[in-house]
């Protein structure tokens, strides 16, 4: 069987992954907080979690993939207040807007998306677990988790005291009994959201959300969680510290998830994303300028634990790319193409810790060899680029309408095969200067065209 190595945040190395029932793997991210459009370090996360899991589809039967949604938030209320409007209106629709932005990224909607507010009976019974092994308290309506009560607490980050800390930005409170302690209830003013529990109407921390959803859609210890490597700490710290001090595992870190995978950040041009910038690249914003498979692509051209610069000149070299590949697809347009498996090398690439990089060269290797190719290549290499690009999310339209060759949308089409034609006689006449001149009306008209062996093409500029 194919091994998949990842590396695993929890140790720090690289690791064969071994599931705990090979017959069914159970991943888990952290998904959004639904109150705004996703940017495009959201998207990345969508997107590097969606590849892992179209290998872990190729390796094993069963697989269940579960992405949360936050609906219950204080940035949610804060959006609230701002627009008047109601908390479920904001919530519902901005987690619809989620799920189509990134199926235009290619990624396929997970199999279960729990929201949060659907979990709180399961969140409630996990903070009494805490209280009732020590680890928690009641304070002025509050429920906290105490931090020193679990001595193995940073071993997922490996920060010290005080760097846990100063990371966490905690909030000082007189009822807290130490300063590293984080809200798991807290009380809800009458015109906040709120539920029912043992400590007064209230609702949950986002730290406890996660992990009752998780526990209640996968069972204990799953697989792999992850997120963005900003979700390391404190989120999955606290993750790691509420579930496994609710069970009596405090000696076993992986009692909660075996394998922890985290993604770069993503930065713009150079700088972190941020709102006093004006930086921030939401996904919504880009899929109206470049196709979701451009983005896609640019996504993928790092390693998922490396950061990645999200720039221009990235999306522009994604689409050049792409074109060749759907340039090559048409070109090979009447070459029957065989369907079958993903081609050894880019699978190798993928399963030694999802190396997109080295997938996305294998790609351009069979690109390069279709020049050279007899029959038989040819067909084995659209095969081949068929499976891996749909493997990776890529090569899902048609070439024709990707290129954009004989589009009359806006267009006429027979003014442009009339100039195409004078612009063909011009050359053949060596009246260059004629030819060019035909080229730039063309190009006014919004028409690119391409000389090629088998005759020019035309296409709407993009």
């Amino acid at each position: 069987m194919t091994i998949l190595a990842l590396h695993n945040t929890l140790t720090g190395r690289k690791e064969t992954f071994v599931p705990a029932d090979l017959a069914h793997v159970r991943v888990y991210a952290c998904g959004p907080t639904v109150y705004n459009y996703a940017h495009i370090g959201n998207g990345r996360m969508a997107v590097v979690f969606d590849q892992l899991v179209r290998v872990l589809r190729q390796l094993y039967p069963c697989v269940t993939y579960v992405s949360n949604i936050t609906d219950v938030d204080d940035k949610i209320m804060d959006a609230a207040r701002q627009t008047g409007e109601n908390i479920d209106t904001i919530t519902r629709r901005y987690e619809a807007i989620y799920n189509e932005d990134m199926a235009a990224l290619g990624v396929v909607k997970p199999d279960i998306q729990p929201r949060a507010t659907e979990h709180i009976g399961e969140m409630i019974a996990q903070i009494e677990q805490l209280i009732a092994r020590k680890h928690a308290y009641a304070a002025q309506g509050h429920v906290l988790f105490h931090v020193p009560s679990f001595p193995a607490y940073g071993g997922l980050s490996g920060r010290s005291r005080d760097d846990q800390i100063a990371g966490a930005r905690v909030e000082v409170s007189p009822f807290k009994k130490d300063p590293a302690d984080f809200v798991l209830w807290k009380p809800s003013a009458p015109d906040q959201p709120g539920w029912a529990s043992p400590w007064g109407r209230g609702r949950p921390g986002w730290h406890i959300e996660c992990s009752a959803m998780a526990e209640k859609h996968l069972g204990l210890p799953f697989d792999i969680h992850g997120g963005g490597a900003d979700l390391k700490f404190p989120h999955h710290e606290n993750e790691i510290a509420q579930s496994c001090c609710a069970h009596g595992r405090e000696d076993d870190l992986a009692a909660f998830a075996r394998y922890w995978v985290h993604n770069g950040f993503v930065t713009v041009e150079g700088e972190k994303m941020s709102k006093s910038i004006g930086n921030i690249r939401l996904v919504h914003d880009l899929i109206a300028h470049y196709p979701g498979e451009v983005l896609r692509l640019t996504l993928l051209s790092a390693h998922y634990r490396a950061p990645l610069s999200f720039t221009s000149d990235a999306l522009n070299q994604a689409r050049s790319t792409l074109d060749r590949y759907y340039r090559i697809l048409f070109d090979l347009k009447d070459v029957e193409a065989v369907a079958g498996d993903v081609p050894p090398a880019v699978m190798a690439a993928l399963c030694d810790d999802l190396n997109t990089p080295q997938a996305i060269a294998e790609l351009n290797a069979l690109a390069r060899d279709v020049a050279s190719a007899d029959a038989v290549q040819r067909r084995h290499i659209k095969s081949a680029l068929l499976a891996a690009g749909n493997f990776l999310g890529l090569l899902q339209a048609d070439p024709t309408q990707w290129l954009g060759y004989g589009v009359q949308d806006g267009v006429d089409g027979a003014v442009v095969e009339r100039l195409l034609q004078e612009r063909q006689q011009a050359r053949q006449s060596k009246d260059f200067s004629r030819a060019d001149e035909i080229r730039r009306e063309l190009s006014a008209m919004g028409i690119e065209i391409e000389d090629t062996p088998q005759g020019t093409k035309w296409r709407k500029a993009s």
